[in-house]
């Protein structure tokens, strides 16, 4: 079947009775009471059915592992005799098809030193329900007489954690309850140094809503950021994976928990008699709930994926209610627990789950609580520091860097490259400093990530890179003065040193091999018997230095690059190297264009002379200028049309440089989630946009404004379209917390612009 989502976890209940009597168990307590008529302990029979259905469904969806989780009721009811058979049959059924993680979820109150060891031998990870301290705890996990059950519960926690079988303590899971103290559960559940803390909100539903004593509708939120709150004050002493998955799904990463996010649920249940269910929460909602009519006798598992309520699960964005899409928390909560959503309608089917949570008020302050507590260290450093961006684009060019290294290692003439580079950067403060300028030219990552994509392709020419490599490593050991080898292999008769320039050493068509090195004020070459001087000093004809211009009396000078044979990752080709008169033209071009940004709009003008290292002459007249062009390269580098007159150009300079640094943040940090399907009306565009386009067009077109009013161009409407697209991004529940930073940053700029 096509579409299906692979299980990839299974519930085992293993015995269907439990020695404890909880008032707010949801197998015994709830609507759903077919446990009833099922079978008390799980038989040979069905135990072996579902290994093998487990292994079919591994195989034929190559899956690399399986989790199965032994469930009830209470487990360990089922004794060590079955529970053996259950690891024995599991493992023999998956053996060469997928790795398996066995779990099991208990009370603990058996967990004695026989069944520790049988779980030491298979590998089996416990877990253990605990609501918190004493009082706590004894609120709701009693046994039927009334007694407590919590000392019974450390004691085996306290054999968990014991050295001989520490290794198999997965964690601790505790129901919340308003009425207990906030600070004394978690200290008392950071006590037993759990490798991990769940806590579960109590199954509810509006039909059975959840125990409000103050009748406030965010009771629950409050209690858990008293916890979170806690936890901060404690310097985060334990996972805990309610907290942990917020963290993730504001920064853009993944939900960590079924109970949140927008992750399909990939989980199926097998009940003690075979019967095939949905996830178990469901019993929560009415007789009948999670039923699937299938069973492991008689159905693959692909049946029980094709089932109607399962596919309600595993929708994403399209699976919740429609107030919930609209929601901008709705990535990070999901749309809660599917039970929580259940709402007798009279409907049936999945149309009684298309509605809120029953605790909708409650993770909306849950999610914006976290944030609002999170967010100023949360939010990527490279979003206000230049430095800290230039830093971690640096360092993605040499992590790319390296990568190629891996694929070229094994290529002779690369590797005596990488020697080069090795020696180059061990030479002292003059030799890193030299190679750091080479390695950091824009260009150096347009041809590291062109290698890249070629060894991916299968077509990836090793001498080629070897010659590029080599030719940085020589640049670096010129810059740097350094008393190294620089033996460089040039192919059409020229080479060119990345930073420096281009020099030609025979007719094209020649290839050979050339020895560089420092000399005096210059550098000189020796190609053969003959060796020649080149440089700034030398006068040599042969020698095409890169050209710079500086953007102001106190800004480093920027290169004019129209050598480097990688600069040609633009939209539009670029132009041949310039004439003399020619560079000198464009010079005053630039000259005019940058005075009339500074003029106009001195900040946006300072924000675009931060970081620019590179421009690039374009092929193109006036009448085919757009906005300037931040190419396939590493950070610094722009694309200017050539023969744009005073005004395009300035406003290439102004656009392109945003568009490069938008680009830019996005190589290093998440401003945004990549793993949904939304999309935003634009004011610009005809369709709905991915929210990546949206504030692409915000951030440049800001500044765009800002321009058009102080030069008396303003476009009709203009302010009002930003604010609506600001309005719209504000809503994005895809935007993690530095993409909503950035948002505010241009809805301040904005209003600068407005006042």
């Amino acid at each position: 079947m096509t579409g299906l989502i692979a299980f990839r976890e299974i519930v085992l209940k293993v015995h269907s009775r439990c020695d404890l009597a909880c008032d707010h168990c949801y197998v015994y307590e709830h609507a759903d009471q077919s446990w009833r008529a099922r079978p008390k302990v799980i038989s040979p029979e069905v135990i072996s059915r579902t290994a093998s259905r487990l292994a079919e469904h591994a195989r034929d969806h190559a899956l690399p592992s399986v989790t199965v989780i032994l469930h009830g009721g209470e487990p360990l009811l089922a004794g060590t005799a079955r529970l053996r058979l259950v690891c024995e049959e599991f493992h023999r059924a998956l053996s060469g098809i997928a790795d398996l993680d066995l779990r099991i979820h208990t009370n603990g109150l058996q967990l004695g030193t026989r069944f520790l060891d049988l779980f030491a031998e298979f590998g089996v990870r416990v877990g253990v329900s605990l609501d918190g301290d004493r009082a706590a705890n004894d609120r709701h996990r009693r046994f039927a007489d009334g007694r407590t059950s919590h000392p019974l519960v450390l004691a085996a926690v306290a054999r968990l954690r014991s050295a001989p079988y520490r290794h198999l303590y997965q964690g601790l899971l505790c129901t919340v309850d308003v009425a207990n103290d906030p600070v004394a559960v978690l200290d008392a559940l950071v006590e037993l140094e759990p490798p991990r803390v769940d806590f579960l909100l109590p199954h509810a539903t509006w039909e059975t809503p959840p125990v409000r004593p103050d009748g406030a509708p965010d009771a629950y939120a409050r209690w858990l950021l008293r916890v979170f709150d806690h936890w901060e004050r404690l310097g985060r002493p334990v996972p805990v994976r309610l907290f942990e998955s917020l963290l993730s799904t504001l920064r853009g990463g993944p939900s960590l928990t079924e109970s949140l996010g927008l992750a399909p649920t990939d989980l199926v249940v097998v009940e003690t008699d075979g019967t095939l269910e949905q996830v178990d929460s469901l019993k929560s909602a009415f007789e009948g709930a999670a039923a699937t009519g299938f069973n492991v006798f008689d159905h693959a598992f692909d049946e029980v994926a094709a089932h109607p309520g399962v596919r309600a699960r595993q929708l994403g964005l399209d699976g919740v209610s429609d107030s919930c899409r609209r929601c901008p928390v709705v990535r990070s909560c999901g749309g809660g627990l599917y039970t929580h959503r259940y709402r007798d309608t009279g409907a049936g089917g999945t149309a009684d789950f298309d509605h809120p949570s029953v605790y909708c008020t409650d993770l909306r302050e849950l999610v914006d609580g976290v944030e609002g507590r999170t967010a100023p260290r949360e939010t990527a450093p490279e979003l206000s520091d230049a430095a800290a961006l230039a830093r971690s684009q640096e360092e993605l060019t040499r992590i790319l860097l390296a990568r190629l290294h891996t694929d070229l290692a094994g290529d002779r003439a690369w590797a005596r490259a990488w020697d080069l580079v090795a020696a180059v950067e061990e030479a002292g403060d003059a030799g890193a400093d030299a190679l750091d300028a080479v390695l950091d030219h824009p260009f150096t990552r347009t041809w590291v990530l062109a290698a890249l994509d070629a060894a991916r392709e299968g077509r990836q020419d090793g001498p080629a890179a070897a010659r590029r490599l080599t030719a940085l490593a020589a640049a670096a050991v010129l810059r740097g003065g350094l008393d190294l080898p620089a033996e460089v292999a040039y192919r059409d008769g020229e080479v060119y040193l990345p930073t420096l320039g281009l020099l030609r050493l025979g007719e094209p068509g020649t290839q050979g091999v050339a020895s560089l090195r420092v000399s005096g004020d210059g550098y000189a070459v020796r190609d053969g018997r003959a060796e020649h001087r080149f440089g700034a000093a030398a006068g040599d004809a042969r020698w095409q230095p890169v050209r710079t211009w500086s953007p102001g009396p106190d800004a480093a000078p920027v290169a004019l690059e129209d050598l480097d044979p990688y600069r040609n990752c633009f939209a539009r080709p670029p132009r041949l190297r310039l004439g003399a008169g020619e560079a000198q033209e464009w010079r005053g071009t630039l000259d005019r264009a940058w005075a009339l940004l500074h003029r106009t709009v001195p900040g946006f003008a300072r924000e675009a002379a931060e970081g620019l290292t590179t421009l690039t002459p374009l092929a193109g007249g006036p009448l085919a200028v757009g906005w300037g062009e931040a190419g396939r390269h590493g950070p610094g580098a722009l694309g200017v049309p050539y023969a744009a007159g005073v005004r395009e150009t300035a406003l290439a300079l102004l656009t392109g440089r945003r568009r490069a640094r938008l680009r830019a943040l996005t190589e290093v940090a998440d401003l945004y989630a990549l793993d949904g399907e939304w999309s935003h009306a634009s004011p610009w565009r005809e369709r709905p946009v991915p929210v990546s386009r949206l504030l692409a067009d915000v951030h440049e077109r800001v500044a765009v404004e800002a321009y058009e009013r102080a030069t008396a161009r303003p476009a009709p409407g203009g302010s009002d379209r930003l604010h609506e697209a600001l309005d719209r991004l504000s809503d994005a529940a895809e935007l993690t917390v530095t993409g909503k930073r950035l948002v505010a940053e241009l809805r301040y700029e904005l209003k600068a612009v407005d006042a």
